[in-house]
């Protein structure tokens, strides 16, 4: 035998009253009432308006929405309310009786000068995006564009008319993420296998060019570059000093050295895997042989670990050459 069908109770027009006066009867929930009958307006904007901490103001909207006085709609990651247009008769004349006899309430009057104010404002539809996004937006950024991007238009800010020595180049990464923002790259390593990567990874690149030899004695011409790089390579050198002294030879006046490398550790099971000579850098330590070196404006700071890094912390230092040193040698 089938089961009986149980019809939901309507509420009888006694209740729905009852209800409706309990409602209006909030003067919160009246104001938001007279707002959002002619407005579509989001959380942020009625906490402006009215003056009210966010949490009020979510929960007097919820009880609308709940009892039927309001609609919402989702824009981006915020929800736009607005009173519904259809309301049953008796709900609409309770309506209508209320905002009637509020029109000279100075409270009102007070929060229409204030929307008025908002509404004056030039807001297109990313304000209300921004608002309800911006503690998300760093991951929705990403989901929706990547990450290369931010580095792509940093590098934008180089000077297009440099040539920048990737010293320690490697595979020739740094070099190629260089090439499309300078005059000329100029890579240098002493190992033949990363040069050969290097050469597949920049081929087709006319403003590269890969020269093999040591850091502490580079294959560059004096003063022949504006820029120079060490990415972790500093660590593979059995004499740092030396390696840093070379770079600020090969600056012109004016040119700008980056060096960034291991913070000083005392993993030594990391180190030999990693077949490095040495365990990093203290700030200071890398500060004064910079220093030494014939650089100026010299600094140095501690980078904070990138999430899911397993090596050592890095630091990062910036220099400048700014005067001339006395010539070490040149090479052709």
């Amino acid at each position: 035998m089938a089961a009986p069908v149980v019809l939901a109770a309507r509420p009888s027009p006694v209740a729905a009253l009852v209800g409706g006066l309990e409602t209006l009867a909030d003067p919160t929930r009246l104001r938001l009432l007279r707002l959002l009958e002619r407005h579509e307006l989001g959380v942020a904007a009625l906490c402006d308006i009215l003056q009210l901490p966010q949490s009020t103001v979510s929960r007097h909207l919820k009880i609308l929405s709940d009892q039927g006085w309001l609609a919402g709609r989702p824009q981006g990651t915020t929800r736009l309310y607005r009173m519904k247009a259809e309301q049953d008769a008796a709900a609409r004349r309770l309506w209508l009786l209320s905002r009637d006899q509020t029109e000279a309430w100075p409270t009102a009057r007070q929060d229409q000068l204030r929307l008025a104010r908002r509404l004056s404002r030039p807001s297109p539809p990313a304000a209300a995006f921004f608002a309800g996004a911006a503690g998300q937006w760093d991951r929705l950024r990403e989901e929706a564009y990547g990450r290369a991007f931010t580095q792509t238009a940093l590098l934008g800010l180089l000077p297009g008319d440099w040539v920048v020595a990737d010293l320690g180049c490697g595979t020739g990464h740094a070099s190629v993420a260089l090439a499309a923002h300078v005059a000329r790259v100029v890579g240098v390593d002493q190992s033949a296998a990363m040069l050969k990567a290097a050469r597949k990874r920049t081929a087709g690149l006319g403003n590269v060019e890969l020269r093999r030899g040591r850091l502490e004695a580079l294959p560059l011409e004096d003063q022949s570059c504006d820029g120079a790089l060490l990415l972790l390579a500093l660590t593979y050198v059995g004499e740092p000093a030396a390696a840093l002294a070379e770079m600020a030879r090969i600056l012109r006046p004016g040119g700008r050295a980056v060096v960034v490398d291991l913070l000083r550790h005392d993993r030594d099971d990391f180190r030999r895997r990693m077949g490095q000579q040495g365990f990093g850098f203290e700030p200071e330590e890398l500060k004064t042989m910079m220093e030494a070196a014939g650089l100026q404006q010299v600094t140095v700071r501690e980078l904070a670990p990138e999430p899911g890094a397993k090596g050592p912390a890095l630091l990062l230092a910036a220099a400048a050459r700014t005067t001339l040193q006395p010539t070490r040698r040149k090479t052709a």
